[in-house]
């Protein structure tokens, strides 16, 4: 009996064995290509800024409001720093912010900033100026928008 049961030993056709060896093969390799795709983006966030909308109220007696919509589209938080107008950081021109800095913006938020400019104190601003409006983060990067003053 032992015999016959060593007599009869039959593998797989190297046919049936290829087509195993193809398909565990392929199904390890998605699941390798899912675990690094998961491990790479835990190192390639970035914050990203988008100015929405950016208009300006106001007149040359008053004072004008600037006010910035800004919308964090990037896949990391982002901290806003710094308001510059003009290249001069607010508190040189007269401006304030009806916001205190910085401002934290989650992944996908939306802010909304408005800059105060006094006439007094900072002569180089009229109706008809252009300003320049730059987001300063605190990963270094700028956002600029111009606005003109009504």
């Amino acid at each position: 009996m032992s015999r016959r049961l060593c007599a009869d030993k039959r593998g797989i056709s190297p046919v049936v064995a290829t087509v195993i060896l193809v398909a565990v093969t392929i199904v390890v390799a998605v699941a390798v290509a899912y675990w690094m795709g998961g491990i790479a983006g835990l190192y390639t966030r970035y914050e990203k800024l988008e100015i929405s909308s950016i208009y300006a109220e106001g007149n040359e007696t008053d004072g004008w409001n600037i006010t910035v919509t800004v919308k964090n589209t990037g896949s990391a938080d982002a901290t806003i720093d710094n308001v510059l107008l003009n290249g001069k950081p607010h508190g040189t021109v007269s401006a304030g912010l009806n916001v205190t800095l910085p401002v934290s913006l989650t992944v996908g938020s939306q802010k909304a900033i408005t800059i105060t400019i006094s006439h007094e104190g900072y002569e180089s601003f009229a109706s008809g100026v252009s300003v320049e409006v730059r987001l300063h983060t605190a990963g270094g990067q700028e956002y600029p928008k111009t606005v003109t003053l009504p």
